[in-house]
């Protein structure tokens, strides 16, 4: 089995092996996986953070060992924690990455990083203001990225700034976790699930004090939340139907 690493800003992660295809999640910088397949023009990856698949470009990858790949799956890594900053390739030339990339990277790709560690703390506070970082980030579908990010991508972004792995989906995070029976019961930092018509959760976003919730809906977003889902300040009717609410920390 072969490795790789993104040596690049953001990688588009594809349903099927073309450029047409659905983007399903993204590679942020430094971020290392397991090749799992091939095409002509296109490789099928298993992302180690969440064990996510799909297809992206082969000129967008670089090829590490075994031993290195096993180096930077190891957790807590080190993270970066500007919304948008760089690292420095053997050219001496730029290249943007965005928070949350994987710095540990640097030593495998020779590239140079002079900004800020962020320091991975399990302190279930930081939560919420982490997800404030956010605030207005277009939604984008597969986005994990400030500059465009779906529900899922929002809240598996700011946990894993907050040194906690959540997996990719919604409806793959809402398999983590404690069940509650009330929102009177949740505390700021929890996560709440909404399904469609089909039963199906489709919709993610973090609890805040007072009946608050934060999540990517258009853009990332504050709402109100009670028991029938999350009701839309601005359109003044409820948008989600709430499934369920997870104690995660």
């Amino acid at each position: 089995m072969q490795f790789g690493i993104n040596p690049l800003s953001i990688v588009a992660v594809r349903n099927e092996p073309c450029d047409t295809s659905e983007m399903v999640t993204q590679l942020l910088y430094g971020e290392v996986f397991k090749i799992i397949d091939y095409r002509k023009k296109w490789v099928k990856i298993r992302i180690a953070f969440d064990d996510y698949e799909g297809w992206i470009d082969n000129k967008q990858y670089q090829e590490i060992s075994k031993e290195s790949y096993n180096n930077l799956c190891e957790w807590p890594q080190n993270i970066s924690n500007q919304i948008i900053d760089s690292v420095i390739d053997l050219n001496n030339q730029l290249i943007m990455i965005p928070i949350g990339s994987n710095i540990s990277g640097c030593n495998i790709l020779e590239h140079r990083y002079e900004g800020e560690i962020k320091h991975l703390s399990f302190d279930k506070k930081l939560i919420v203001p982490t997800a404030f970082n956010f605030l207005n980030s277009p939604y984008l579908w597969g986005g994990k990225n400030p500059l465009g990010i779906d529900c899922s991508g929002f809240t598996q972004l700011v946990y894993k700034l907050n040194g906690f792995k959540l997996l990719r989906d919604a409806s793959q995070q809402a398999s983590q976790g404690d069940p509650l029976s009330f929102i009177e019961e949740s505390e700021p930092g929890d996560l709440a699930f909404f399904d469609n018509e089909e039963g199906n959760i489709i919709h993610v976003g973090i609890i805040m004090e007072d009946n608050y919730i934060i999540h990517a809906h258009g853009h990332v977003r504050i709402d109100r939340i009670d028991h029938s889902g999350i009701y839309n300040i601005d359109k003044h009717t409820h948008t989600h139907k709430l499934r369920v609410i997870k104690k995660i920390l």
